[in-house]
């Protein structure tokens, strides 16, 4: 009964939201989505399409189903992102603890800033995948993005910290539990005075298709006017998270072409919380998911067949480069 009434009250705020002018709130967002044919790629850009093709790869086809009930291939993931970032030149710690009697562990790296060392921008993505699912998009292709920005970042000096994380324990039914990784990681992060002024989730980056009609939403965003082509990439915050969401796809649309949409919209709604930036905004964090919105277009989600082979890595490497400018941007933008 109690689920039914928090339901209905929770569709009612969001007609209120849309009648009272809330949809243009969400939804307004700084300059225009790239339509029209993609540029080549460059030189760059077909190195990072080939490097980020061997991360997902290794995870989801080398090792593939990684979670505590398969803890020997989640350590051999673990151990593979730290050996590359270590490779990077990065010194890698790991925050470990218990979940289900295994030791499982984030890890973080970070490139200190030059400014405002105290102020933090993170990028993270978890590395688990879901049980009987080799994770290729959900979510190996976030976390080689997370290796490869890394690598891109490696020699900057940025004017804030920029942090990387792999977090482990995001698939059910570590999802909103204590055992968490991302919620035991933000926890422990506002316990010591973590000053994080920015959290990127990346999560589930890599399915493209160009059909019409291949692009879904939940309610009520189905009532909003985004495409219904599964092409773009998406920036996803609740409302607190209004500001860095802006200032995340502006940059992104300034320096990458790539269609890209964004929301800023009330937390609990469907699909805005369904990743790692969920207990950033627990404890008080702004933070936002990057994503191609998963299973509202994605029909291998959570399944065996979420293979490396239904990743678009020419795609994925244009999203991977275009966030690393974002990181940029962020770590450097004037107070």
């Amino acid at each position: 009964m109690k689920r039914t009434f928090s339901t209905r009250l929770g569709m009612t705020l969001t007609l209120v939201l849309l009648l009272g002018g809330g949809a243009c709130y969400m939804t307004d967002m700084p300059g225009d989505s790239h339509s029209g044919v993609l540029p080549p790629l460059s030189a760059d850009e077909r190195l990072l399409r080939d490097r980020l093709e061997r991360h997902v790869t290794v995870l989801a086809d080398a090792i593939g189903e990684r979670n505590v009930w398969r803890h020997d291939a989640l350590e051999k993931a673990a151990g593979y992102i730290e050996e590359t970032l270590r490779k990077q030149g990065y010194p890698v710690t790991a925050q470990a603890y218990t979940a289900e009697g295994k030791t499982v562990r984030n890890l973080e790296t970070e490139i200190t800033g030059t400014r405002w060392p105290d102020e933090v921008v993170l990028i993270g993505a978890h590395y688990d995948s879901v049980q009987d699912s080799p994770g290729a998009n959900d979510n190996a292709s976030g976390v080689a993005a997370l290796l490869e920005i890394a690598r891109l970042l490696k020699g900057e000096r940025p004017a804030r910290t920029v942090r990387f994380v792999a977090f482990v324990n995001e698939e059910p039914p570590f999802f909103y539990s204590q055992e968490m990784g991302s919620r035991v990681y933000a926890r422990r992060a506002r316990e010591r005075g973590d000053n994080i002024v920015a959290m990127l989730s990346l999560e589930t980056i890599g399915y493209y298709v160009d059909a019409e009609g291949s692009q879904h939403y939940p309610l009520p965003m189905i009532l909003l006017s985004y495409p219904d082509t599964g092409d773009f990439i998406a920036f996803v915050g609740n409302l607190s998270s209004r500001a860095l969401v802006q200032q995340s796809l502006g940059s992104f649309r300034r320096h990458t072409a790539f269609p890209s949409e964004g929301i800023a919209a009330p937390g609990w709604m469907g699909g805005i919380y369904w990743s790692d930036h969920w207990p950033f905004w627990q404890e008080g964090y702004p933070a936002l998911m990057v994503t191609d919105t998963a299973p509202f277009r994605y029909p291998h989600y959570h399944t065996g067949a979420d293979t490396p082979a239904k990743i678009d890595c020419p795609r994925l490497a244009r999203v991977t480069a275009g966030l690393a400018r974002v990181t940029v941007d962020l770590a450097n933008k004037e107070p």
